[in-house]
């Protein structure tokens, strides 16, 4: 696995073939294809890094989080079984991962923001917000601002919006992930989403 995420560059998207979905993969390496790990690991690394970097803020230990969860992928596998997407599956073992670490652990500093960090991050602002559109990041000042006001965030608010930003999961799944029902990960959701417009203002 990959000790070090200093430029992490997205990945192109998977091929849309029935049998190289997520979760025909995950059965295949079930199975004891490791070939079929080794594609959903590339697949989805960068996403998972993304969003636990995002709350603990340390890239050292956002890299140790990222290796536990694949960890606990590799260990539940015999068990897996497709009740959900597969990436819904992986995002509910990183917030479980996540949590056990907060519990225990400090975190303080701060991130180093880029455009290409942040540009995920300000699609996700515009799609169902009800909010209305804001405008494509133009610099590293509104980067940097964007990642600040995602950090001020209370840390439910920032989950639900980082799960959707960074996993790509609906507001059901996101309610699956973290444990919750539906309306309450739909409220995280618009309260986070509010206050990273206020944030944002200057901007829109």
């Amino acid at each position: 696995m990959r000790a070090s995420h200093n430029a992490p560059v997205p990945t192109a998207p998977p091929s849309a073939d029935a049998t190289d979905t997520d979760e025909a993969l995950m059965l295949r390496y079930a199975k004891g294809d490791l070939g079929a790990f080794d594609r959903l690991y590339a697949r989805h690394e960068l996403a998972v890094w993304r969003f636990v970097f995002r709350s603990v803020k340390v890239q050292a230990v956002a890299d140790d989080l990222l290796q536990d969860v694949w960890f606990a992928v590799a260990r539940n596998a015999a068990r897996y079984e497709v009740k959900a997407r597969f990436r819904t599956w992986l995002f509910t073992l990183a917030h479980h991962r996540l949590v056990d670490h907060l519990r225990t652990a400090k975190h303080h500093t701060s991130l180093d923001a880029s455009d290409d960090d942040a540009r995920t991050l300000a699609d996700t602002l515009v799609a169902d917000s009800g909010f209305g559109p804001v405008r494509q990041l133009q610099s590293r000042e509104q980067a940097a601002a964007l990642i600040a006001a995602v950090e001020q965030l209370p840390l439910e608010q920032r989950e639900a919006f980082l799960l959707q930003a960074e996993g790509d999961l609906g507001v059901q799944e996101i309610a699956q992930a973290t444990g919750v029902n539906f309306e309450t990960a739909k409220s995280r959701l618009r309260y986070a989403r509010a206050s990273l417009r206020q944030h944002l203002k200057e901007f829109v």
